[in-house]
């Protein structure tokens, strides 16, 4: 009698197997080095605020757009804290940043009050960015994006793609290769000032996860 048991546990495990693989072949392609990143308008949550966001706008300015699973998980709040305390050396070489996810504009809000991040975070919940830069259903059967980021140069093609990227040194490396740890600034611009209460100093911020507490799909 305990064959059939093995039977329906064999067939389970087999079936899951399909079905946790399967999604990934349907992943969207990711852009290339020189392709021309897809325009995008969207709102954006900047702190408490709603913003419009139009890549058109930034034309003549390297962005940096980074794709990440969810908010508050804990490889996706290092990865934003580690933009969020290197932003001033982005902002001070005119270096535009933005986050997308999934997530609705009241996780959003949270999540950028909670750490006080400095820029904004796209709203996608369609998934048109994600799709337009291959980032759709990066972490299958939930559907959520992958973790890449994609540099734009001033041109508006694709400077630089990171896909594996190790969410707490990624912004570190960015700055790095793109200069902004050099002394020497240009005039910057962003989206939209901070709002006044978003916390500035490193006492206000949230400690970000410790290594090794991270039990999200990296």
């Amino acid at each position: 009698m305990r064959v059939v048991p093995a039977l329906v546990a064999i067939v389970f495990v087999a079936g899951a197997a399909i079905f946790l693989l399967r999604p990934r072949m349907a992943q969207a392609e990711m852009l290339r080095v020189g392709d021309v990143a897809p325009d995008f308008s969207a709102d954006a949550i900047l702190g408490e605020q709603t913003v419009s966001a139009h890549l058109s706008d930034y034309r003549g300015r390297p962005v940096v757009l980074y794709f990440y699973p969810k908010d508050s998980t804990p490889g996706c709040t290092k990865e934003a804290c580690a933009f969020r305390d290197g932003y001033v050396e982005l902002q001070n070489h005119g270096i535009i940043l933005f986050g997308c996810s999934i997530d609705s504009a009241r996780s959003h809000r949270a999540f950028a009050k909670k750490y006080g991040l400095p820029f904004p975070l796209l709203l996608d919940p369609e998934k048109k960015i994600a799709r337009a830069y291959g980032a759709e259903n990066g972490i299958p059967i939930i559907g959520l994006n992958r973790r890449i980021t994609y540099v734009i140069g001033e041109d508006g093609r694709i400077l630089k793609v990171y896909q594996e990227v190790d969410p707490a040194t990624h912004a570190a490396t960015i700055i790095r290769e793109l200069g902004a740890d050099k002394k020497e600034a240009i005039p910057a611009a962003t989206v939209t000032p901070p709002p006044p209460s978003m916390p500035e100093t490193g006492a206000n911020r949230p400690a970000v996860p410790r290594p090794g507490s991270d039990s999200e799909t990296e």
